[in-house]
């Protein structure tokens, strides 16, 4: 079977995958970059370079996310939406629900048994409920988005901030710790009002059978924790892949429907 791929260009971070026969060859992520262009250079030589192959061996790569139409390289583009339905289908086959927090927007989708979208909703025009969101936040705090998750099980009085604008929010996290809060306390705060955002979000389109989530925040486990109490229900891991790769991984799904296609009406 040939080599197919996925490029998801976001905001924060961008990921290419290369896959064969429906199982990943070789993943890659990268800081993005000013220009998506760059970005997406970047993250194809190193996902080619971890697969051992060459551009002209991908028979057919599919681009999304935020700057999916700045891929110089890629057979066709198309929307994050689509791309992470089927990437948390094949994460998770039994997921019917799926949370998607990106850098610049939150979504909630429904999917069917094929990890085609049934139904959505979206948060893009407030930093609120993002991962941009928690970048500001964990800067404010001088600690690793990686260490902000773990701060909610280290705390003993979590703060309430008092907006979710993440002006505001950020004006507030400052005044905590010059009043002497700990960290701990505060990153809990914030674990908790992204976390509340987010169930509201979620809770519009009804969610049904087994949750998942996907994108950088899914490794959160102080916002994931409080997601879960906040909807009542547990959210299953992806382990078949890294759920940072869900968009790259449904757009090389896709690539794979588009090339066998192509071969049936040609032939």
């Amino acid at each position: 079977m040939p080599f197919v791929a996925g490029c998801d260009v976001g905001s924060l971070t961008s990921k290419a995958v290369v896959m064969n026969n429906g199982k990943i060859v070789a993943s890659a992520i990268v800081k993005s970059r000013p220009r998506p262009k760059d970005s997406a250079d970047g993250v194809l030589k190193e996902v080619l370079a971890a697969a051992g192959i060459s551009p002209g061996d991908i028979a057919f790569c599919i681009g999304t996310g935020y700057g999916r139409d700045k891929i110089g390289f890629v057979d066709e583009s198309i929307s994050e939406i689509s791309c992470h339905g089927r990437g948390a289908g094949w994460l998770l086959p039994s997921a019917r629900t799926v949370i998607d927090i990106g850098g610049q927007d939150c979504k909630a989708m429904k999917i069917d048994k094929f990890g085609t979208v049934v139904r959505f909703m979206a948060n893009d025009k407030c930093a609120s409920g993002t991962g941009r969101f928690l970048e500001v936040m964990a800067r404010v705090l001088d600690v690793s988005l990686d260490e902000m998750g773990r701060l909610s099980s280290k705390a003993k009085s979590p703060v309430m901030l008092a907006s979710m604008c993440t002006v505001w929010a950020q004006a507030d996290v400052i005044k905590y710790l010059n009043s002497g809060v700990s960290i701990a306390d505060i990153g809990a705060g914030v674990n908790t009002a992204m976390a509340g955002r987010v169930a509201m979000l979620v809770n519009a389109v009804k969610p049904e059978g087994d949750i998942i989530m996907t994108g950088g925040v899914a490794k959160n486990i102080g916002v994931v924790t409080t997601l879960e109490k906040l909807l009542g229900a547990r959210i299953k891991k992806a382990r078949k892949a890294d759920p940072q790769m869900a968009g790259a991984i449904g757009a090389a799904l896709l690539a794979k429907d588009r090339l066998n296609t192509n071969r049936r009406e040609s032939a």
